[in-house]
């Protein structure tokens, strides 16, 4: 690898909107994500809605739901 051209890799913190925090590697400093381990419904098995901008509504509209 050059040296120079490459961002400094270290420790980051995650945080979730949930308000679950953890440590990991990554260029930035810190990240933040809508979900997490904690509060994604394949790893807690409930469904949990989540609605990006209106999509699921769109959705429903578009096909008399």
């Amino acid at each position: 690898m050059k040296k120079g051209i490459h961002p400094e890799y270290g420790p980051a913190r995650v945080i979730c909107a949930c308000g679950e925090t953890f440590e990991t590697g990554s260029t930035k400093k810190e990240l933040r994500v809508e979900i997490c381990s904690k509060c994604h419904p394949f790893f807690t098995g409930k469904q949990r809605v989540v609605d990006s901008r209106g999509r699921a509504d769109k959705f429903n509209k578009k096909y008399n739901l």
